[in-house]
């Protein structure tokens, strides 16, 4: 195949070159990224933006003379300062080196304070993983479909169990147990008003109008998770993308990151969020409907209310079944872009579910003589109910991954985490997660409003025996992680020869060898990565089946149940009852906590916007209350600006990928056009595209993916350390497409010891500081070398032009990008009949 590097240039004509610069997670803002104070916003809004330094906002009219600047930009948004700097360029002349933009996108994940409430999101957003985490499988249709239908209904799952916990808090200890209770009352003055005693004959203190009361807190959470959902899905799900030409939906393709529907999630996040919402306001509804219709159907109770009763309960079990139904109706369209709302069923379940419980308050603030509050609410078969309903989706889900693994002949290395059973095991992470800050926020308030433990009865006892398994869990993970750390031991003593070998350090420095050496096996830990989810995963699964079956086979607490048992049983009962409530408070505590601070203070805020940069960049596919997908809006933000800049002007576009930014380079290049995308080149470096995505998301980021994104692009290079623990090779190696895609691991340090070079001890920089070792430049040369510039005369014959284009997203986590002048390697030569040869056009 012909390159770039065998032909000799044909003119002098300067052409324009474009660094692309985008950072990962973290953060950065333009002036450190472009390593000037005077920035220019190009493009953009307050959330995300491009943007030049302000010497460079015309540098695209002088590389191509007579070409209009304003062509490339579609909003200047500094006139001022581009003005101010336009004479200054102007004496300039040709550029001999790429134009360095930065496109920021940090507000996406890390913005204002209420990125704080993003926390109550941490079960939706880690079951919304799992959805994506599906083996790879061709022709197989309705199990992918019957996956997708479980991780829905898992996610569904959540969202009344969040729901439920608001329920026990608010209904069950305070409205109930505590204003129900006249030492509590007299403790807590705030609630005397709803104190049968404390306010005799008050109109507030039947219990019916106390639930009804105690309602608006679990339904007003139920409104802020749909509030945040749509104010979210407004501004990321309804980005449109660059290719909007739908596919036909029989093909499959390697990979539907190239779909172009895949980041366009409008339709179905916003069913979600219409049957998610109905969901939390049927729960309300229930616990408050529920108490009253038992009291209404006993004997000799009212009969026009026990009718009432129960055409509620059938009307409430209806529309649980609509909201079930609508979940499992209708999944993800990605063949094309889905524009339709469903915009009736949209608006109309969640008001039905309102006016449902709006009927459901009004029937349990009925007068009812002589009915008082006694023990708790029938919360056990609640979350009962939950807890096996979550074991069976589970467990399905572990049978259908099962059968598309094995169906799958796309895992050649077996690098596939947990051999395809990596979605059912975060899931049942999910469920746990769920569950334990559902448990940590009843056991808190409990705690909170009995004090001396003598008042209340208490939260339901199921979760008081999943508190006390917490222990038992914490004891397994400490052994396993003393044998993983054995392990790092053992592989650190066996690097020590390595790395005397590989920098001829014999005898050398004994401690500067062994933290290289300790180095190279602690970036191993990550592999182990799948160990250390199936262990918990299958612990935890194991234990709350015998929290589940202690609960419900005694009806008491871990240390009233074994009262009657061996001293030794009888201890470790109570041991673990009172160190598991300790813990799961300690939990709830320290969550309540960052999140106070994260609102505060921006700094925290960024450590929380890490996490939703590496959990959130997959769409919402299992549950519209988690955390929005930031792609959705970053890799349509960069596929538009490719685009237009590169037919704009012709020229090459440079994007320096490290990181998660290797990710969204990958996501990019797959929304161009094929021909478009035969002309990219990617230079990555410190990628976890392999070594987390390929394997934890095989479907998307697997080795047939991976492998026809090498084959559509002109060419691709990795670097990667061995001291690395996120990024590592891509295993693909090279052929008639471009040299093979792995550069061998880079020495780190640079050198062991004082060199010329390096007077001063070279630092070990593991994930970070891929631009300070000379292979980066080398190979983003290379790179450039192996494409050319379009010229104008190409352009005009064309009517829809092919741009070179290198594709280097760049991530700035804690370092600035590199000052080191880019220079342009390409030659220009070949006619229009070359160029149609070489993108295979007839």
């Amino acid at each position: 195949m012909e390159r770039a590097q065998d032909r000799a240039p044909t003119g002098g004509e300067a052409t324009a070159a474009l660094e692309l610069l985008v950072h990962g997670v973290g953060g950065a803002t333009p002036e450190k990224m472009l390593n000037d104070p005077r920035t220019v916003r190009i493009t953009g809004d307050e959330t995300a933006a491009v943007f030049r330094r302000a010497e460079d906002v015309d540098a695209d009219r002088l590389d191509r003379p007579g070409h209009d600047s304003h062509a490339g930009h579609t909003d200047h948004a500094d006139h001022a300062g581009r003005a101010g700097h336009i004479g200054h360029a102007a004496t300039a002349g040709p550029r001999d080196r790429p134009v360095p933009e930065a496109y920021v996108w940090c507000n996406l994940t890390s913005g204002n304070g209420t990125r704080a409430l993003w926390l109550l999101l941490l079960p939706f957003m880690v079951v919304n993983l799992a959805h994506w985490m599906r083996p790879a499988a061709r022709d197989r249709t309705r199990a992918v479909r019957c996956y997708g239908l479980l991780v829905r209904l898992a996610g569904l799952s959540l969202t009344v169990l969040l729901v439920a916990a608001a329920c026990e808090v608010a209904l069950d200890l305070t409205a109930w147990q505590c204003a129900g209770t006249t030492a509590c009352a007299e403790r807590h003055t705030w609630l005397s008003f709803l104190s049968p005693t404390v306010r005799d004959g008050g109109w507030w203190t039947q219990p019916g109008r106390r639930l009804a009361l105690a309602a608006l807190v679990p339904a007003a959470l139920t409104g802020l998770l749909w509030y945040l959902s749509h104010r979210t899905w407004r501004a990321y799900e309804s980005q449109e993308p660059l290719n909007a030409r739908p596919e036909p939906e029989d093909v499959l393709g390697h990979t539907a990151l190239g779909r172009p529907g895949f980041w366009y999630g409008r339709r179905l996040v916003a069913r979600l969020r219409a049957a998610h919402t109905a969901a939390g306001l049927l729960t309300v509804a229930t616990a408050v409907g529920t108490a009253a219709a038992r009291y209404d159907a006993r004997a000799g109770g009212p009969a026009l209310l026990d009718v009432l009763g129960r055409i509620l309960e059938a009307a409430l079990a209806a529309g649980a079944l609509a909201t079930v139904w609508v979940v499992c109706r209708r999944g993800r369209s990605e063949h094309r872009l889905d524009r339709e709302l469903d915009a009736q069923l949209v608006r109309r379940l969640p008001l039905a579910a309102l006016a449902l419980l709006v009927l459901t308050l009004f029937y349990a603030g009925w007068e009812r003589s002589g009915w008082t509050s006694s023990g708790r609410l029938p919360g056990d078969l609640t979350f009962g109910g939950i807890a096996i309903a979550q074991g069976a989706l589970v467990i399905a889900l572990a049978v259908v991954a099962a059968v598309l693994h094995r169906g799958s002949a796309r895992d050649p290395g077996g690098r596939t985490a947990l051999r395809g059973l990596g979605g059912p095991a975060v899931t049942m992470l999910a469920c746990a997660l769920g569950g334990v800050m559902s448990g940590g926020v009843a056991q808190r308030v409990s705690d909170w409003l009995d004090g001396t433990g003598t008042f209340l009865v208490g939260p339901p006892v199921l979760l008081t025996w999943q508190a006390s398994v917490i222990p038992a869990l914490i004891v397994v993970l400490l052994v396993l992680g003393a044998l993983l750390g054995r392990g790092a031991w053992l592989l650190t003593r066996a690097e020590r020869a390595a790395v005397a070998r590989a920098y001829d350090a014999d005898p050398g420095d004994p401690a500067r060898t062994r933290r290289i050496a300790r180095a190279r096996a602690m970036a191993t830990l990550t592999d182990r990565g799948p160990l250390l989810v199936a262990v918990t995963s299958v612990t935890t699964l194991l234990l709350g089946a015998g929290a589940l079956v202690g609960a419900f086979a005694t009806g008491r607490t871990p240390h009233r149940a074994a009262e009657s048992a061996h001293p030794f049983v009888q201890g470790a009962a109570q041991t673990g009852q009172a160190l598991g409530s300790w813990l799961i408070g300690l939990g709830f505590l320290l969550f309540v906590t960052w999140g106070r601070r994260a609102y505060k203070d921006a700094s925290a805020r960024r450590t929380i916007g890490i996490l939703w940069d590496v959990g959130t960049f997959w769409p919402r596919a299992a549950h519209p209350f988690a955390p929005p997908c930031y792609a959705e809006r970053a890799v349509p933000d960069l596929t538009w600006r490719m685009a237009t800049w590169t037919r704009a002007t012709g020229g090459r576009l440079v994007i320096s990928g490290h990181s998660q930014g290797s990710v969204l380079a990958a996501a990019a290049a797959w929304q161009l056009q094929p021909a478009d995308r035969k002309r990219v080149a990617l230079l990555t470096y410190g990628s976890p595209i392999e070594r987390l995505y390929g394997r934890w998301f095989p479907a998307h980021f697997g080795p047939a993916a991976l492998n026809a994104l090498h084959q559509d692009i002109d060419c691709w290079r990795n670097l990667y350390r061995l001291t690395d623990p996120i990024g590592g090779p891509v295993r693909l190696s090279g052929d008639d497409c471009g040299p093979e895609v792995d550069h061998p691991p880079l020495a780190d340090p640079l050198a062991y010891g004082r060199t010329e070079e390096h007077p001063l001890p070279a630092p070990i920089l593991g994930h970070s500081d891929y631009q300070a070792d000379p292979a980066f430049a080398v190979e983003r040369e290379r790179l450039l070398a192996r494409l050319h510039p379009e010229l104008p005369t190409q352009r005009a014959r064309t009517e829809q032009p092919q741009v070179p284009v290198v594709i280097v997203l760049e991530r700035t986590e804690g370092t600035e990008p590199s000052t080191q002048e880019r220079t342009e390697g390409a030659a220009q030569e070949g006619n229009g009949e070359n160029e149609a040869e070489r993108n295979g056009v007839t």
